[in-house]
């Protein structure tokens, strides 16, 4: 596979419904659970492991489970953790408990749907997800993110750092229109801009990782800022802007898509449609949020490339929505 498996202009295939915006649903079959990952052919993956490592160098891109604390976005559970010895042997057990989207995570396909139609990806129902539907019964598991667990999320990785950019070249451009806690975008445009800075070539199948500067953002905040955040629903975000030509892009180019800021896009969105609908219900496309890409970036930096290997393997969960990425990038 070389590119993708219909134009972007053929979209939406489905159109029995106008609130599907721009779904591609049967483009990898009718009963198709993996989506973009189809585009993570062994041909694809062999030449990003080929062409990207080259030093040996490994950055871990999870943040810690409980770097949120007692005080997780979105009113998500927090993690916690219970060590406890099993007496009266010198040996240690522990459990853990967490919500698997209050630190870094991929969201699987059954997180976010088409809200006014009701569909998740492929017009997967929220029946067909509770088990109660034939096909639901048939398929209790369906659209779990054990499917992104069986062959993993691995390929090129392309890192936008434009945190570096807009406090760089770009700061002019960009001045104070972005920031981490206001529902501001960080736009198409400026994406290009950073790639070029950067001198970063993108290619099909690429895992698109994008920094925006969250995490030291986020260290800033205060603990009233962050019970202030916690108050609001939803609370406000930066992130990627809402448009089609940003779409055009994804859907040119890129297996999933990862940010460190909390929703990857703009939150809430202005419009009446989001890109969390047309990536994950309408593409099938994983989105990873909450990436730690501070250490990433400083890597990046000095070894002057914005390009590495991705190997990412979600917990092997029969139906789960999301989790942690347990994602390493490989120089």
């Amino acid at each position: 596979m070389s590119g993708p498996p219909v134009p972007f202009t053929s979209l939406p295939l489905d159109k029995s419904d106008p609130s599907t915006r721009l779904n591609a649903w049967g483009a990898y079959g009718p009963d198709d659970e993996r989506g973009f990952l189809n585009r993570q052919t062994p041909a694809i993956v062999a030449a990003a492991a080929a062409s990207e490592i080259k030093t040996g160098v490994r950055v871990c891109l999870d943040a810690a489970l409980d770097f949120q604390a007692d005080k997780p976005l979105f009113g998500r559970q927090a993690f916690h953790k219970d060590v406890y010895q099993k007496k009266p042997r010198i040996v240690h057990d522990d459990t853990w408990s967490f919500n698997t989207q209050s630190s870094s995570q991929w969201d699987g396909l059954r997180h976010f749907g088409y809200q006014k139609a009701q569909r998740f990806y492929n017009n997967v129902t929220v029946e067909d997800i509770a088990g109660t539907s034939e096909r639901g019964k048939k398929n209790p598991n369906i659209l779990g993110i054990h499917n992104g667990s069986q062959h993993g999320i691995v390929g090129r990785g392309v890192l936008v750092d434009f945190a570096r950019w807009k406090d760089g070249p770009g700061k002019v451009a960009v001045g104070d229109s972005f920031r981490s806690f206001e529902t501001s975008a960080i736009k198409f445009e400026w994406l290009l801009e950073t790639l070029k800075w950067q001198g970063t070539e993108v290619k099909f199948g690429d895992i698109l990782i994008v920094r925006s500067g969250f995490f030291q953002a986020y260290a800033s905040l205060s603990a009233d800022d962050v019970v202030r955040l916690m108050k609001l629903s939803p609370p406000p975000f930066g992130g990627i802007e809402q448009s089609d030509q940003v779409l055009q892009w994804i859907w040119d180019h890129f297996s999933a898509v990862a940010a460190d800021h909390p929703s990857f896009e703009r939150w809430p969105t202005p419009y009446d449609w989001s890109l969390h609908e047309v990536l994950l219900a309408g593409w099938g496309c994983n989105i990873g949020e909450l990436f730690d890409l501070e250490e990433l970036s400083r890597e990046c930096e000095r070894q002057g490339r914005w390009s590495f290997f991705v190997s990412s393997q979600p917990t092997r969960v029969p139906g789960g929505v999301a989790s942690p990425p347990n994602v390493i990038a490989i120089f």
